[in-house]
């Protein structure tokens, strides 16, 4: 998911470097939005993680 914040990101500075602007804001928003979906995700299975710990072995 990180890959495709960045892939959106790379979309929105070519489109401003060429010079489109409604394409390089809506890539970079695109790409907002997945950033803080991955950041929400990771804190959720680090929390996951952390609560149920390891199992004894058998």
């Amino acid at each position: 998911m990180l890959g495709w914040a960045l892939l959106f990101f790379i979309v929105a500075i070519v489109a401003a470097v060429f010079g489109f602007g409604g394409i390089a804001a809506a890539s970079a928003g695109i790409a907002k939005i997945i950033f803080f979906v991955f950041l929400v995700l990771l804190v959720i299975s680090l929390v996951a993680h952390a609560v149920r710990g390891r199992r004894p072995p058998l």
